[in-house]
Parts: C-alpha cells; sequence; structure tokens
C-alpha cells in the first residue's frame, strides 16, 4: 500500500517475482532509450500547441488583435471545459480502434488546425475568435485522452513506472515550456502568424512519426516483461 492505494496487479507480479531495479533510471536509459526518446517526442502535438492555445493566446490576442481580455479569459475558460469533457471520449475511443491510430488522428487534426486556428484569430471577428480559442484544445485532446495509457504501455513492466515518468517530463522541457517564447519569436521576427501554424505543423509530423516507431500494445497483455531479464534470486543462484 501507498497512501491507502493499493499496487497495480502488474507492478505487484514485478513485486512479487523481486523483479525491481535498484536502479531503474538508469536502466531505462541502458535497455528502452528509444521509448524514453519516442514518448517524449510523441507530446509534441499536445503540449507544444497546447501552451500556445493556452498562454500565448493572450498576448497575440489582446496586444496584437486588439481583444478585450475578459473576452479572452472567457473562451479559455469554454476551451478549458470542452478540452475537458473530450479528454475521456478520446481514451474511450483509443481503446476501441488502438491507441497508436487515436494519437495520430489527433495529431493530424493538430496539424491542420493551427492554420484554421490563426486564420480565425487574425479575422478579428468576435464571434469568429470565440470559436477559435473555444474549439482549440480538442486536438491536442484527441492526443492526450490516450496518452497516458501508450506511454506506460511503451516500457517493459519493471522499469514503466520510471520510463513513462521520464518520457512525459523530458516533453515538458522540449515542448511545453519553450513553445510560448518560440510562438512570440516567431511574430516578432516574421510579423505574422503564420510561421506559428508552421511550428504546430511541425509538432504534429513530429508526433506522427514518434508514435508510428512505437508499438502498440492496445487490449494486449502488458504484464510480462518486453525484454528478457534474469530475476536477482535466479541470478544470484
Amino acid at each position: 500500500m501507498k497512501s491507502g492505494i493499493s499496487e497495480t496487479p502488474v507492478f505487484q507480479k514485478v513485486l512479487d517475482e523481486e523483479r525491481v531495479e535498484r536502479v531503474p533510471v538508469l536502466e531505462v536509459f541502458k535497455r528502452q532509450p528509444k521509448q524514453v526518446a519516442l514518448t517524449a517526442l510523441l507530446r509534441m502535438p499536445e503540449q507544444a500547441p497546447g501552451y500556445i492555445v493556452g498562454t500565448f493566446i493572450f498576448t497575440y490576442a489582446t496586444t496584437v488583435l486588439g481583444a478585450p481580455r475578459n473576452f479572452v479569459l472567457m473562451a479559455v475558460l469554454v476551451q478549458a471545459v470542452l478540452g475537458f469533457l473530450w479528454v475521456p471520449v478520446a481514451g474511450h475511443l483509443s481503446d476501441r480502434i488502438g491507441r497508436k491510430r487515436m494519437y495520430i488522428i489527433g495529431s493530424v487534426l493538430v496539424g491542420i488546425f493551427g492554420f484554421i486556428y490563426f486564420g480565425l484569430l487574425d479575422t478579428k471577428v468576435p464571434s469568429l475568435m470565440f470559436i477559435a480559442i473555444a474549439l482549440s484544445l480538442l486536438p491536442m485532446m484527441t492526443c492526450y485522452g490516450p496518452q497516458a495509457a501508450m506511454i506506460a504501455e511503451s516500457f517493459t513492466p519493471r522499469l514503466r513506472y520510471s520510463g513513462s515518468s521520464l518520457g512525459y517530463q523530458l516533453a515538458s522541457i522540449i515542448a511545453g515550456g519553450p513553445s510560448p517564447f518560440i510562438a512570440t519569436a516567431l511574430f516578432a521576427t516574421f510579423n505574422s502568424s503564420f510561421p506559428i501554424a508552421l511550428y504546430i505543423l511541425l509538432c504534429g509530423i513530429l508526433g506522427i512519426v514518434a508514435t508510428s516507431l512505437l508499438t502498440d500494445y492496445t487490449n494486449k497483455d502488458i504484464s510480462e516483461e518486453y525484454d528478457r531479464f534474469t530475476p536477482p534470486r535466479a541470478a544470484a543462484n
């Protein structure tokens, strides 16, 4: 038990069979470096555009487009509610059609939506701007729904906690954190939103490529080790 919550059956099996690694982070990089890199890159279409439509939009809409801050705030609140409602739907659909397929669909939507998003915003028509902002999180949430399961399932059971955390958090460094600064720099350099849409498209492409290179474990047995492993007790004998 940890904080009153039981271990998952898969991890409990790892504990029972004494297959816990002493230094799991090093072991992940040694045995599954590809999965660490790919799970970080596959978050590009969710993390980077997500920060653009959630934070950069306040600066862009108010200072460049002249929209009232309360108007933008209300649109972002609607965006958050719609995104929240769509996440479990996207996750459920990924159980039906496969996580890879769902994630690729989401990445394609992200890449395309960037141009629609800024096209509507740049009209400066309040109703179109509101629609663009309110709907802007849905493509990213199409990726976010299956994301946690897909990342976790990419790692062998005894390395799953550390591997998932590494891949997930590395994306915040390469995707989420820098994206508002990149968007600001692109607009300052080109005085146009088009390069930002191209950046979002690039994120979508990276997500498609990274997802394509991962194995889809949807509805498969994820309790068995993905690589050969000798338990410590057996090794000692």
